[in-house]
């Protein structure tokens, strides 16, 4: 007898319960990744792609040693599910649930297909800490707020990991075809990353070891090295997130002088479960504001603009150093991704999609929640969202966050000689100081594209006419 774990975003092997369920129930296990082409399915942009092949060679390689094979093919899933059962002669299809209205619909059509040919399936909850359905305010709606959806998942036992599978006798290692293709100028990223299961708990075990304590403070800083820099790994199911949540408790019942700085944490990991309950109780929120006026902002036709953000080419300097870092190595520090948003959807005023649209095609950890989610709680147009009137100032913000200035000349090496006064904004420097620099504004570094207080009042008035 065989079965099938059809994996999506769980390429892990421990605290897998659809892998489990399929291992447990019959002779032979195969576990099926599907590059899909299915209406409502959102293919992961170019960044993520390149990290999902790495993390199906990785997983191709742990599965095999359990003695599991990993068949990874594309197309439309019904009928590569189909044709798959059939090639193996399978009983059972096992997957972990996803969440998206697209997903949900594919998953549900599929189900009810299997049944109707006699193919047992069962759905397993698996990457959250808690299911969307599963948690409601005492009126029993959906949350809008994070606080007391914080509040109440505080309280919620969460469940215990799964322990890893037993291993049959190990196979041989199949290659594993690329099903999207991975673009060129990913080649880049390799340096910055380790991937898979094994890479994922050494960077929550190093995390909780090195630096939980300063994470509090430490994570607004963004030449600071105070961040766990799991979310990608989150993304991709390599680790759950009650596996993370369970070695935090466990640090804060070994040591209670950390518990403040465990729960901090732990409410950080919370807004993932937080996106996510917006993502399952509401349409498309990659394409659909929250709060259904901002579907009427008057956005801003400027490709021009658009472009120069997308290049860090803005003449602010720490909105260049996000989008500098962000095309480099596929990821940006989570306040920098506050900054440059707010800048796009708001100062340029230009449609928050867009923005989002790239990050999604850039960004190693673009996920189908938390992207759309975060763009629109800076747009104003989410739900718990920053009111329209927050305009983070980056020059200010750099002040605050980058006094020292050494984010900004590690990502715009053009500005590295102004002195800590001058370096988040050049423009203001005398001309003196700007030779001395080798700085030659609008040569060697451009003039701000957007004056921040003029866009800011028009980003008010526009707001004001909804």
């Amino acid at each position: 007898m065989t079965n099938i774990a059809w994996l999506r975003n769980d390429l892990r092997v421990s605290d897998n319960p659809a892998l489990s369920a399929a291992m447990r129930g019959g002779e032979w296990a195969v576990a099926l990744y599907i590059h899909e082409a299915a209406d409502g399915v959102r293919p992961p942009g170019a960044a993520a792609r390149w990290w999902l092949h790495q993390s199906l060679v990785v997983l191709g390689k742990d599965l095999a040693a359990c003695g599991v094979e990993l068949v990874v093919r594309g197309g439309d899933p019904s009928d590569v599910i189909a044709a798959v059962i059939k090639e193996h002669d399978a009983q059972a299809v096992y997957w972990n649930r996803r969440y998206a209205p697209g997903e949900r619909a594919v998953d549900t059509a599929i189900k009810a297909g299997l049944r109707e040919r006699g193919v047992a399936t069962e759905s397993f909850g698996a990457n959250l800490l808690v299911e969307p359905w599963d948690i409601a305010t005492q009126q029993g709606k959906p949350y809008s707020v994070f606080t007391p959806f914080w509040k109440t998942l505080r309280e919620r036992p969460i469940a215990t990991p799964m322990r890893r599978p037993d291993a049959a006798k190990a196979l041989k290692v199949g290659a594993i075809d690329d099903g999207y293709g991975t673009p060129k100028w990913a080649a880049k990223l390799p340096q910055h990353w380790s991937i898979g299961e094994r890479a994922a708990h050494k960077a929550l075990d190093d995390f909780l070891e090195d630096r939980l304590e300063g994470y509090a403070e430490g994570r607004d800083f963004p030449d600071r090295d105070a961040t766990s820099r799991l979310s990608p790994h989150l993304r991709f199911g390599e680790i759950s997130a009650r596996q993370v949540w369970h070695a935090a408790e466990a640090v804060a019942h070994a040591d209670h002088r950390k518990r403040a700085a465990v729960d901090k944490f732990l409410s950080e990991l919370a807004w993932r479960d937080f996106s996510y309950h917006q993502l399952y109780h509401r349409a498309d929120i990659s394409g659909e504001p929250m709060q259904p006026k901002y579907g009427g902002m008057s956005w801003r036709d400027a490709p021009i603009d658009l472009r120069a953000w997308q290049r860090g080419q803005t003449g602010l300097p720490i909105v260049d150093a996000g989008m500098r870092e962000l095309w480099e190595t596929g990821y940006m520090q989570n306040r920098v991704r506050m900054l440059v948003a707010s800048l796009l959807a708001k100062n340029l005023l230009i449609d928050w999609r867009l923005g989002e649209q790239w990050f999604w095609d850039c960004l190693v950890d673009g996920d189908v929640a938390n992207n759309p989610a975060s763009w629109q709680w800076v747009a104003g147009s989410g739900l718990d969202a920053a009111p329209y009137f927050r305009i983070f100032n980056p020059v200010t913000q750099g002040e605050r966050f980058d006094g020292s200035g050494n984010y900004v000349r590690r990502w715009v090496p053009e500005i590295a000689g102004l002195p800590d006064k001058w370096v988040h904004q050049p423009w203001m420097a005398p001309k003196d100081v700007l030779a001395d620099a080798r700085v030659v504004l609008g040569k060697t570094y451009p003039r701000p594209i957007v004056d921040l207080k003029m866009s800011r009042e028009r980003a008010l008035a526009a707001a004001q006419e909804l």
